[in-house]
């Protein structure tokens, strides 16, 4: 973790929109790690827990977070998938790829309007004639450094064809 001042902890890296904001790209068997979290009605249960586990596995092989980019895939009410990116293999983790054409839109806000915002980016997609294959989140800071940042950025980034 880095901290700004013992009084004023950061852990977050502040989080620029314009990089991910209306964005398609392309990924060639980008490399993440792929963990499981526990939620309650879509809400993480023991998020921290997981993070702390998969940071510690990157850090132990010397491997770096391109981004910092943390996927997370709601599979059901009752858990998600999370996909952090890193730089190579990590032993000890669940390695795996992703690959294909991506369509990202960066939202912001109170996480009570991610409803809102899902409907909105499908609006989005199929007026560009985007068809999504595979839709996930991205909570780029965590509660704290969003209210210290001021903003809570919200990617929503999908697989399209």
């Amino acid at each position: 973790m880095t901290t700004q001042s013992e009084t004023d902890p950061i852990c977050c890296p502040q989080f620029d929109p314009t990089l991910w904001d209306d964005k398609t790209f392309e990924w060639n068997n980008k490399k993440f790690i792929k963990d499981r979290i526990c939620t309650f009605f879509y809400m993480p249960c023991n998020f921290g827990k997981v993070m702390k586990r998969v940071i510690e596995k990157v850090t132990k092989a010397a491997a770096n977070v391109p981004d910092w980019l943390c996927l997370s895939d709601h599979t059901s009410k009752w858990n998600m998938d999370i996909y952090l990116a890193v730089d190579k293999e990590i032993p000890d983790a669940e390695n795996t790829t992703l690959s294909g054409k991506f369509y990202s839109k960066v939202y912001e806000g109170p996480f009570k309007d991610t409803g809102k915002w899902c409907k909105d980016y499908e609006s989005v997609a199929k007026s560009k004639g985007l068809k999504i294959k595979k839709m996930f989140m991205w909570y780029t800071t965590c509660p704290k450094c969003a209210k210290k940042y001021g903003k809570n950025y919200v990617v929503i980034l999908s697989q399209i064809e």
